[in-house]
């Protein structure tokens, strides 16, 4: 059956638990009772499930003992697993590709011990010295690839499709996360990019949030959804305030809440479902309380615009009692 604003699976991001402790040392290695400690605080804030960011913890350089442990915490609070968000890990960077490439094939195999279903990558690259010293770091130029460099694009596609085709052995969907500047950069990009990889396991997470926050000119948000809805079996979802004056060439954005940014979620999430989609949500938020927020913007999905009865679409899908997701592939 559909889903429901009842039941549709909903994860917590992580990104407001950074991956060192103030301490100096890392999550990673930390004991149990810490990885606890965080999973706890998501479930009281009223989650049910988790996107494994890998800023937190990298699941792909975790022991299969230690995978289990994290399972069982995770087991232990009462929060589902379902997704795994790999960032600034491309495979074709030009420094560290083939080790990213080989680090996203072990995040797979820990995505499947896990019991994950979906793992997230994309081509966006680590922040420069100078966007580490901004408040907000999109506010500074980082990385841009060279688009029209047909060499690299056919690279990134092959890997990518190699990265699906693993998945695929392991039962695991991928999605792709659109990002600035990158061949997942703008919508058009974006589709072309998964019909050339052309795996039903493979489609697109359209960060909507990662385009509209820069400080320039940015593609029309509709325009970007509509493009990409048609493919998307993954959303991280975030909002922000956002003005324009372009006739001094000022653009200036900050974080927001769902319901309060400048793209209206309502209208969005119609676009998207009228195209079929019926994949996982993760909310984000940047700054402050991002938990709270994260938390806020899921009872704002849940109450006010995902639906309420199944009769809107044919799509499939459900949550089945341990709180692992099982989603469909694009359509």
């Amino acid at each position: 059956m559909p889903l429901t604003a009842s039941d549709w699976p909903v994860a917590a991001s992580l990104l407001p638990f950074p991956g060192v402790k103030e301490d100096g040392t890392d999550v990673q290695d930390a004991d149990s009772l810490e990885w606890s400690k965080t999973l706890g605080e998501v479930a009281e804030a009223g989650f049910q499930h988790v996107d494994l960011l890998d800023s937190w913890v990298r699941i792909g350089d975790l022991s299969a003992a230690r995978l289990d442990e994290l399972r069982a915490v995770a087991d232990d609070v009462g929060v589902g697993l379902p997704a795994v968000s790999v960032v600034r890990r491309s495979v074709v960077d030009a420094h560290d590709g083939d080790a990213n490439l080989a680090y996203s094939h072990r995040t797979l195999e820990a995505a499947a011990r896990i019991g994950a279903r979906l793992v997230s990558f994309g081509l966006h690259q680590p922040l420069t010295a100078a966007q580490r010293e901004q408040l907000w770091f999109w506010t500074v130029d980082g990385y841009k690839a060279p688009i029209e460099d047909e060499d690299l694009w056919s690279s990134t596609a092959g890997r990518l499709r190699e990265l699906g085709r693993h998945a695929d052995e392991l039962g695991l969907l991928v999605s792709l996360e659109m990002y600035e500047d990158t061949f997942l950069g703008t919508a058009d990009l974006a589709v072309r990019l998964v019909s050339d990889i052309d795996l039903p396991n493979v489609g697109l997470n359209p960060d909507l949030g990662n385009l509209v926050r820069l400080h320039r000119p940015v593609e029309d948000w509709q325009e970007l959804i509509t493009k990409t809805a048609p493919y998307a079996n993954y959303w991280h979802v975030k909002n922000y305030f956002r003005d324009e004056d372009v006739a001094r060439g000022l653009f200036i954005t900050s974080p927001a809440p769902l319901e309060l940014g400048v793209i209206n979620y309502r209208k969005a999430l119609g676009i998207a479902l009228a195209a079929g989609f019926q994949g996982m949500f993760c909310t984000e938020h940047y700054g402050g309380d991002g938990l709270s927020v994260s938390a806020r913007n899921q009872r704002y999905l849940r109450e006010m615009v995902l639906p309420k009865t199944d009769n809107y679409c044919l799509g499939v899908s459900r949550v089945n009692q341990t709180g692992r997701v099982t989603l469909p592939t694009r359509r």
